[in-house]
């Protein structure tokens, strides 16, 4: 039992090590849609999108990136727009909403409440010149001491993060989690 353990553990191990390698070999670039923020890579032998494809997804953001950085799970909607714009989706056939909860919340406050200067304001503004709407959760907002003038311009307060959610379904967006 422990060698066929031991045996299935090593396989594992190469099978991640491999796909790692495989990872970074891949040619990610940013862009065609925004070219400073969400690097993608051509997939190979992926469906075919129909050009007349239409999206309309809500992004569920709860963990605060890393302090200085640019949030990765803000970046998916860079991400999510350039990748699909390049597999020939038409930009205006893309609807994102991010809604922020939890320590998130943080990730789209001004310099001052961020606590010095806030990577994720440059991407946070050229996702709203995209068409992408943000959304805070008021409750995890107000646990935090924060107000909807310590938010980052354009960036809306919502009663909760289930309220948002609830009223995008509603819009008739999906939730990527």
């Amino acid at each position: 039992m422990k060698k066929a353990f031991l045996c299935s553990a090593t396989v594992m191990a190469g099978v991640l090590w491999a796909g790692a390698a495989v990872a970074d070999a891949a040619q990610f670039t940013k862009g065609p849609l925004i070219t400073q923020y969400g690097p993608v890579v051509s997939i190979p032998g992926a469906e075919t999108l129909p050009a007349d494809s239409k999206f309309m997804v809500a992004f569920d953001v709860v963990d605060k990136g890393e302090e200085g950085k640019v949030s990765r799970r803000l970046e998916s909607a860079a991400r999510f727009l350039n990748m699909h714009a390049a597999a020939g989706v038409d930009p205006k056939n893309i609807k994102l909403a991010v809604v922020i909860h939890g320590k998130a919340v943080f990730d789209v406050t001004n310099d001052a409440k961020y606590g010095g200067e806030n990577a994720n304001a440059g991407l946070i503004k050229v996702l709203m010149e995209h068409g992408v709407t943000f959304h805070v959760c008021g409750q995890s907002a107000a646990y935090q001491g924060i107000t909807s003038e310590d938010l980052l311009p354009g960036v809306k307060m919502a009663l909760s993060a289930m309220t948002a959610h609830a009223q995008l379904q509603q819009q008739g967006y999906t939730l990527n989690p």
